[in-house]
């Protein structure tokens, strides 16, 4: 489900016509309704039981649980383009156990450069925390609101693609800034696997739906003498 919202103003200047166009602001929401749409990871669609109807539903004993993209356009690209992203998902946790206990799980959000991989590290990419995942009887919803065009990390945020020296933790490469990263977005994933932790074979009954990105106003575009955009 996309909506669309354009914003054209225009205006007589001297020596010629000048239009300034807001590109699209666009939100996107994937219901599973038909199908993965470009989704993928350790869970299946089904067609019940989601928030509402059709969701990806993870029974399994793994280290962790993912659903991922590379492939739907409106997760992936130069994020910068926006001056704002949201990103949400929708999550109802049956059961989490380790052992035999009911444990917890943060959902993270992952935003990953597969281009700016360096030293062996399977891509580079900046991550945040979403919240806690945990057994109860409702859906809950998990969203942040960020600028993809700042250059430090902003509070909240991790870095991944190479390890800090004296602390050991993952951290980006050298030189390379949140804004670098969000301006080659390749893959966006939800995941529980929380970079720098590592996890035991837990037993997941999890379903996620309504996975979202708000793609904000982007800046103003001008164009000059006559030209109109197609």
């Amino acid at each position: 489900m996309t909506k669309v919202k354009r914003a054209l103003v225009s205006m007589i200047v001297a020596g010629g016509f000048l239009l300034c166009a807001s590109v699209a602001a666009q939100t996107t929401v994937v219901t599973f309704k038909e199908g993965a749409d470009g989704w993928d990871g350790n869970g299946s669609i089904e067609a019940d039981g989601g928030n509402p109807g059709a969701n990806a539903h993870f029974f399994i004993e793994n280290f962790g649980i993912e659903f991922r993209t590379s492939s739907n356009p409106a997760f992936i690209g130069d994020m910068t383009a926006s001056d704002s992203i949201t990103v949400g998902i929708d999550s109802k946790v049956d059961s989490i156990t380790f052992e035999g206990n009911e444990v917890s799980r943060n959902m993270i959000v992952e935003f990953r450069s597969h281009a700016l991989a360096v030293d062996g590290y399977p891509y580079t990419s900046v991550w945040h925390n979403l919240g806690v995942l945990q057994a109860g009887p409702d859906w809950l919803s998990y969203s942040v609101t960020f600028n993809p065009g700042e250059q430090a990390l902003p509070q909240g945020w991790g870095g991944f693609g190479a390890e800090d020296p004296v602390t050991f933790e993952p951290v980006l490469p050298p030189g390379v800034t949140f804004a670098d990263v969000m301006a080659s977005v390749d893959e966006l994933a939800f995941t529980t696997y929380e970079p720098g932790w590592f996890y035991g074979f837990t037993i997941f009954d999890v379903r996620i739906d309504n996975l979202s990105i708000d793609r904000g106003a982007d800046a103003d575009i001008v164009f000059a003498d006559g030209f109109e955009p197609r």
